[in-house]
């Protein structure tokens, strides 16, 4: 991951601190299965300089952005590159302080705590993904307020007071388009660096393209990159929902495609069938059969060498 960092343009000061943060914090063995090998590399050399400023200053960072902007991809991205075990907590509607810090449970004969992911993730250093934190109520995060201030504590009723390790982070994603999202409150929001993730640009599209599948032709890289930006101009124009506008459907239709199956039967159930609208999906059936010839199969788009 280092490596890929210098291929982005990081400047090799950051990459020497990045260093150093992993030989100061090195991780217990029991957590090692917990260092991501992320399948996707997150392209953006100057998203990465943000994030990777507020870490190594002690901060946590919220990303914000709509659908399609690999905010998922980045924070698996930033845990393997700082080398941390990393603890995914989903939020919902019914999350509350139990399920984040831990309950009393009957274990021996006796009533002890079981610790909820964010005790864990702040005893062993480690990231913890918040993922879709608006997703939650207001008044079920305010646990959170002590952990991710400068206090960096978590103070469970009846039990000691949990200390978070110097090398815990948290990393929130939010995406306000979801349904049962809600504004997030300012309290917790200030408690981050909010950082703004950029819609994937075509160019950087194709070198995820091409990282991931390094054998598919380059025109067939360049057609699926077209075509990912036309459907979204149609979403920004409002002429369709962001329902197609699917960045994992269009990688997922490419392997997919390499495992076998023509390219418009897995275009069809990757990106043109999340669109559950009749008239809609005829819609995006016609973008793709304007950009993509549905009958190409893995020998047309992959090199040689791959069939």
């Amino acid at each position: 991951m280092l490596d890929f960092l210098r291929q982005e343009g990081i400047e090799e000061s950051l990459i020497s601190r990045i260093e150093q943060y992993r030989k100061d914090f090195p991780v217990k063995e029991n957590d090692l299965s917990r260092i991501p090998c992320p399948k996707f590399k997150y392209y953006g050399s100057e998203i990465w300089k943000l994030a990777i400023t507020a870490i190594l200053s002690g901060e946590n960072i919220l990303l914000v952005g709509p659908k399609a902007t690999g905010k998922n991809v980045f924070a698996e991205n930033l845990s393997a590159v700082f080398a941390r075990p990393e603890w995914d907590i989903s939020f919902y509607l019914n999350t509350d302080a139990a399920s984040l810090i831990g309950t009393d449970t009957f274990r021996n004969g006796e009533v002890s705590f079981r610790k909820g992911p964010i005790t864990c993730c702040a005893e062993a250093g480690g990231f913890g993904v918040l993922d879709e934190i608006n997703m939650a109520k207001n008044e079920s995060l305010a646990v959170l307020h002590a952990t991710l201030d400068f206090r960096r504590i978590i103070d469970v009723p009846g039990y000691s007071r949990i200390r978070l390790a110097p090398s815990t982070r948290f990393i929130a994603t939010m995406n306000y388009g979801y349904a049962g999202t809600r504004e997030l409150n300012e309290a917790l929001a200030s408690r981050f660096m909010v950082i703004n993730m950029p819609i994937i640009s075509g160019e950087n599209l194709e070198k995820l393209l091409r990282q991931q599948y390094p054998t598919l032709r380059e025109e067939y890289a360049s057609q699926l990159t077209a075509l990912f930006e036309e459907i979204r101009r149609k979403c920004e124009s409002s002429e369709i929902s962001t329902k197609a506008l699917d960045l994992r459907g269009l990688l997922a239709a490419v392997n997919l495609v390499y495992n076998g199956l023509d390219m418009f039967d897995a275009l069809n159930i990757g990106i043109i069938n999340k669109s559950f609208d009749d008239f809609e999906r005829t819609l995006v059936e016609d973008i793709v059969s304007a950009r993509i010839d549905g009958k190409l199969r893995k020998a047309d788009i992959f090199s040689a060498e791959s069939v």
